[in-house]
Order: structure tokens, then sequence, then C-alpha cells
């Protein structure tokens, strides 16, 4: 069993039991929880974008009904970290991406537990002020 996380979506999954772990191999449907990406015949998808797969290429990101998600991440040079046993991934957003956000001054919506584990989005509280105390114990 395996964690991915990627654009606030979490996901816990087998890996595709053809593939070594040095890499994210996912199945399609898997892939298309955790990211929102697909194979489609055009490429690999989200969306109205899609990456077309060139035959050099499709040996490195698909195989059969498996797609290598760390490596569509590095296409579209996006960060991918994982732990050293490769049993959590986390295929972070593109500097662009984060770029626009912080320009807009807008929040990214999450999700956290209050003290009696009851759950909170941060869009709950859209129109109201909000106060955010957060502590790290580095």
């Amino acid at each position: 069993m395996i964690n991915v996380l990627s654009t606030g979506r979490r996901l816990a999954t087998e890996p595709h039991p053809d593939h070594s772990s040095e890499e994210l191999w996912l199945t399609e449907v898997s892939l298309l929880s955790a990211t929102g990406w697909q194979l489609k015949p055009e490429g690999l998808c989200k969306d109205d974008v899609c990456i077309p797969v060139a035959p050099e290429r499709r040996e490195k990101l698909v195989d059969g009904d498996a797609v290598n998600a760390s490596g569509l991440w590095r296409e579209l040079e996006r960060p991918v970290l994982f732990d050293a046993e490769r049993t959590t991934w986390m295929l972070g957003e593109a500097a662009s991406d984060r770029s626009r956000q912080l320009e807009s001054l807008e929040a990214p919506n999450f999700t956290l537990p209050d003290i009696d584990g009851n759950l909170h989005r941060l869009s709950d509280f859209r129109g109201h002020k909000v106060l955010l105390a957060t502590w790290a114990s580095w």
C-alpha cells in the first residue's frame, strides 16, 4: 500500500503490480483518482489539456493499463518527492501555478479537523475573516 498526495487529493492505493518501486506506476483508475489526469487516445489528459505521448517516450510513461505518474509529473516540470521506502509520494504543483495563486492573494482551499475531529474546509468560511494559527516543532 502506498500513499499518493497530489493537489489537495490523497489516495491510498496499491502500486501497479508489474512495475518496480523506483517510479510511481499507477493503474489508469488510480491515476485519475489521485491526480485528475487520465490516459486517452490523444495522450495523457486533464480537463482540456492533453500531452501527446510520443512513441519514444511512451515506454517511459505508459505500459498497458499502467501509467508512470512520477514520470508524467517530471514531464510537466512539477516536483516529485517520496520517502526512503517509496511508500508515500508527493506530486507537487508547478511553480507557475503557485505564482498565479500568490498573485491572486486567494488562499488555496484545504480541509482540517478541529479538536473534536470535525472536518472544516477553508471555503466554508468564504466572506468571513479567518485567523489561522500554525505551529511547527522544528
